[in-house]
């Protein structure tokens, strides 16, 4: 049982629509009937968020066969998040969630703690969800480094 809020797999994807990089917009009206990957991030051009990035850009032509669609979301304003686009030639969007309202409606805006001090921020979970709309696979504290290989393989059963 998940100790946040959230949907479920096989439960529909909530919607969403945020500005992206590249000056992009990102929607899951266009994803419709297409397989996506959502990945939620704390922080851009971070350690971990930096290694979770990269290892998905280079997944990305293998990914790409399986007509897999990625996004990844973070709080940060589009500034940093273009910044963090340019400086690692990461193709795909990475999406702008700064009211969080996007993170809230998928459970992942939790509490944390660092250094005894609590604040909301975002737990790094991705959701596959299916051309049907439904959440086919989730993942919660994710682990950067073998995050690609992990989605690779569940969407090749989509």
């Amino acid at each position: 049982m998940p100790d946040t809020a959230g949907p479920a797999e096989g439960a529909p994807a909530p919607a969403f629509t945020m500005p992206a990089s590249g000056g992009r917009t990102v929607s899951s009206g266009d994803l419709a009937g297409k397989p996506y990957l959502l990945y939620f991030y704390p922080k851009a051009d971070t350690p971990g968020c930096t290694k979770q990035a990269c290892g998905i850009q280079e997944a990305l032509p293998a990914l790409g066969k399986t007509g897999l669609a990625v996004i990844g979301i973070s709080p940060d304003p589009m500034k940093p998040i273009e910044k963090f686009a340019a400086k690692y030639n990461l193709t795909f969007p990475l999406a702008s969630d700064e009211d969080h309202k996007v993170a809230e409606a998928y459970g992942v805006w939790v509490e944390k703690s660092m250094y005894g001090k609590t604040y909301m921020g975002m737990e790094r979970s991705s959701f596959l969800v299916g051309a049907d709309g439904r959440i086919a696979r989730i993942w919660r504290k994710v682990k950067p480094e073998a995050h690609a290989g992990q989605v690779l393989e569940a969407a090749k059963g989509l």
